[in-house]
């Protein structure tokens, strides 16, 4: 159990994270919706915004913001089926990160369930595109799982042009990603309130950049924070297949929208990848250092 406040919506909200049977998959209830149909799978096929965050929705309508910082912490951890009540419109946004999600997560424990854990292999390049910015999927180069390449072009040189590779794991989840905070910048911020947009935003869970450089009197948690929240938010948005997937992520200028565009390319050719059983061996070796340094 967790609360905090929507990011975005301003809401105070409440999250319980409950054990789910296989193949249940990554669900959320808004449990204080009641007279419709309040359950909602994390799937591309539930995505009904993707500005600023990604929102999902299901056949009745009812909605649920920014989900995707959770999502992540699920995916680095390897967490595959999970029920998660929440009692507002948005998943709380903590510190902006996904490491108190991983730390609630961890809290609870992780169950191996004794079932083939089936990901998705790529093995055609699938690409996308919008405008200058650009994403694909590719075939592995030597890795099993998820080899994340992002790079981030920004004008303000508080960011300027970052580029950050990482062979996901739990460890290097835990250890590089996990803990980037989101950002934003000072300027945009009556823009974003104009259109309903950051009411919950604050320094306490947002780094923001204003001309050329950090306001948050704490400063970076890393040097390059903005590329790695980028690939947190890529993780948490790739998450939305259904499956691990084993392939080269590689992306220029990634966001929401960008990331559910490639998601819903991937699902629409069924070609271009195949359902794979991983090894367990290899699910051992990459999940159980990154628990044991993060409990110990």
């Amino acid at each position: 159990m967790c609360a905090g406040i929507g990011v975005h919506s301003g809401a105070h909200v409440r999250m319980a994270l409950t054990p789910a049977p296989v193949d249940t998959g990554i669900v959320f209830v808004r449990s204080d919706v009641r007279a419709v149909d309040n359950v909602i799978r994390a799937h591309a096929d539930s995505i009904s915004e993707t500005r600023n965050c990604t929102t999902i929705r299901n056949a009745a309508g009812v909605e649920l913001a920014t989900v995707e910082h959770l999502l992540s912490a699920c995916a680095g951890l390897g967490v595959d089926n999970l029920i998660v009540e929440v009692d507002g419109p948005e998943v709380p946004i903590l510190d902006g990160s996904s490491a108190p999600f991983v730390q609630v997560l961890l809290n609870a424990g992780l169950k191996a369930q004794h079932t083939p854990r089936r990901v998705i292999r790529i093995l055609e390049p699938i690409e996308v595109r919008m405008g200058a910015k650009s994403a694909a999927l590719t075939p592995s180069e030597g890795f099993e799982g998820l080899d994340l390449d992002v790079t981030i072009r920004f004008a303000d040189p508080a960011i300027g042009v970052q580029r950050r590779r990482v062979h996901l794991t739990a460890e290097t989840f835990l250890s590089e990603i996990a803990d980037a905070r989101t950002f934003g910048f000072l300027a945009d911020v009556e823009v974003m309130r104009a259109a309903g947009l950051g009411r919950g935003a604050s320094l306490d869970n947002a780094v923001v950049v204003d001309g050329g450089r950090v306001v948050n009197p704490e400063g970076l948690r890393f040097e390059d924070e903005f590329v790695r929240h980028k690939m947190l938010d890529a993780v948490g948005d790739l998450a939305m297949a259904g499956a691990p997937i084993y392939g080269r992520f590689v992306a220029d200028q990634p966001g929401h929208a960008l990331n559910a565009r490639l998601v819903r390319a991937l699902l629409d050719t069924p070609e271009a990848w195949c359902w794979e059983n991983a090894r367990r061996e290899e699910e051992r070796e990459s999940r159980a250092p990154a628990f044991a340094a993060a409990l110990g």
